[in-house]
């Protein structure tokens, strides 16, 4: 072998061997007490923070890898003393292992039962029928009894102001403090005696009898009445997608639990 093939063997060789040492560190992210620390960790943790949707910024990059190796430190140190064979150990790694294992199962059935667009918009269409038309803007009084309820009445024909008797004497601590101020809503947002005799009013009407319900006796005025403004399917579709994804996998837990056989 010549001079000239010596020096092209040995310096292949030491191409050869930095290519080695290069592709080795680039694998780990460090060495801990003679053990790599793996770059796979490291990008673990980075997807796992991007999937949560914030964004991995070069200060975050560092603080990542700085906890992947501290971890590293720590994991030595527990399993140098043995507590990886401890029965509290092995109990919490098997929650852990049963607990991704379910994600995982959860994930995949979303996955392939996807909420569709008709569906969506099928639920939004329930919402439009359920929420449109009017909204009310009402008070009321609200008394245990009804020949309270009457005397109230009477009183504020008499003119006695329904706001002040409301914040002195209404049962409903949020809206009495209000005056007995309801705010704007459907009137199917009221229980069904609430809504028939509301809707029945004129604007500055009051009831000229009780209304009973559930909750007691109620003096009830309508303030003010508006047509519905609805929010747009566009602006309210990922919330209901959200909502539907969450009731069919609770449909999927439901099918499984009633599938099992458990004595």
């Amino acid at each position: 072998m010549s001079l000239n093939q010596k020096l092209l063997t040995r310096l292949l060789a030491v191409t050869v061997l930095g290519t080695a040492a290069l592709s080795a560190s680039a694998q780990n992210v460090a060495i801990v007490n003679g053990k790599p620390v793996p770059v796979a960790r490291v990008n673990a943790l980075k997807q796992q923070i991007e999937q949560s949707g914030q964004p991995v910024t070069p200060e975050m990059d560092k603080m990542i890898k700085d906890e992947v190796i501290a971890r590293e430190v720590f994991m030595q140190e527990a399993n140098r003393r043995g507590l990886a064979s401890s029965d509290t150990y092995k109990q919490q790694m098997e929650m852990a292992r049963q607990t991704v294992l379910i994600r995982a199962l959860f994930e995949d059935f979303q996955k392939k039962n996807p909420v569709t667009d008709a569906e969506a918009k099928a639920e939004y269409d329930k919402f439009v029928a359920a929420n449109g038309g009017k909204e009310y803007k009402a008070s009321h009084i609200l008394v245990e009894s009804e020949d309270r309820a009457k005397a109230i009445i009477a009183e504020i024909k008499g003119g006695k102001k329904f706001e002040d008797i409301a914040k002195k004497e209404s049962k409903d601590p949020g809206s009495g403090a209000r005056g007995g101020d309801l705010d704007w809503a459907n009137p199917n947002n009221y229980v069904p005696e609430f809504t028939e005799a509301l809707v029945k009013l004129k604007k500055g009407e009051m009831t000229q009898a009780p209304v009973k319900s559930q909750f007691g006796w109620h003096i009830i005025r309508l303030d003010d009445e508006r047509q519905a403004e609805l929010p747009k399917f566009e602006d309210v579709k990922p919330q209901i997608v959200q909502q539907l994804q969450q009731q069919k996998l609770a449909q999927f837990q439901e099918q499984l639990r009633e599938k099992a056989k458990i004595q």
